[in-house]
């Protein structure tokens, strides 16, 4: 039977990429989506992930179940830990799009640069990173970047500020990284832009963490 995969957003931005993406890597399954932008404007002006987003999240990821899917794909890191304790209570499995991401970044280098739009996805990623190292076996360092303004930016449709922004976080560290992660998909545009910039390798996730998925998926 063919797989059913149910992508949840906390924003637009991802699921048109997202959707050529699957098209591309694995064909063969059910891609539909789940966007609700109101999640991530509620976490940005709290500062956190509330409650509240927390119960929505929730219930998106069993409405997936519902709606016949055989996993969640959550593309939103600001909530990737609602997404762990989702992978352990949801009557389906919650897949991260960030965690392929992070498992390469951990097992290949030492010093990572965490670039991100958003202080609320920094910490997120940072324990993904560190809880992927743990279970690898390896010692990593973690340098934050934060592109102050670039998420309102891209959000306004002024796409030249978002980037200069991205590439000037990526600029500022870059001598205390090995590589870079970026924490957000939406960022993934920039990953060659900020390699030749930089001169490091870069990552980001939506490719990384779709081939995840095909993998977890046995497909």
């Amino acid at each position: 039977m063919k797989k059913h995969v149910v992508c949840v957003h906390t924003a637009m931005a991802l699921v048109e990429p997202l959707t050529r993406i699957f098209q591309e890597l694995i064909p063969e399954v059910t891609v539909n989506h789940i966007a609700d932008s109101s999640l991530i404007k509620e976490v940005i002006a709290s500062n956190e992930v509330t409650p509240a987003v927390r119960r929505r999240l929730l219930s998106y990821y069993n409405g997936a179940a519902d709606a016949g899917a055989d996993v969640v794909f959550n593309t939103c890191s600001s909530v990737g830990d609602v997404a762990d304790y989702g992978n352990m209570y949801a009557r389906i499995p919650v897949f991260r799009i960030d965690q392929p991401m992070a498992a390469e970044a951990v097992q290949n280098y030492r010093r990572i640069g965490v670039i991100s739009t958003l202080p609320t996805t920094l910490k997120p990623t940072c324990r993904l990173l560190l809880n992927e190292a743990e279970k690898a076996g390896r010692e990593v360092e973690l340098t934050e970047g934060l592109a102050d303004g670039a998420f309102a930016a891209g959000q306004s449709g002024d796409g030249e500020t978002h980037d200069r922004l991205i590439a000037e976080a990526a600029q500022r560290i870059a001598e205390q990284v090995d590589m870079f992660v970026l924490a957000q998909g939406s960022m993934a545009r920039m990953e060659q832009r900020l390699s030749e910039l930089t001169g490091k390798p870069v990552l980001s996730s939506p490719v990384l963490g779709v081939k995840g998925l095909r993998k977890f998926l046995g497909l």
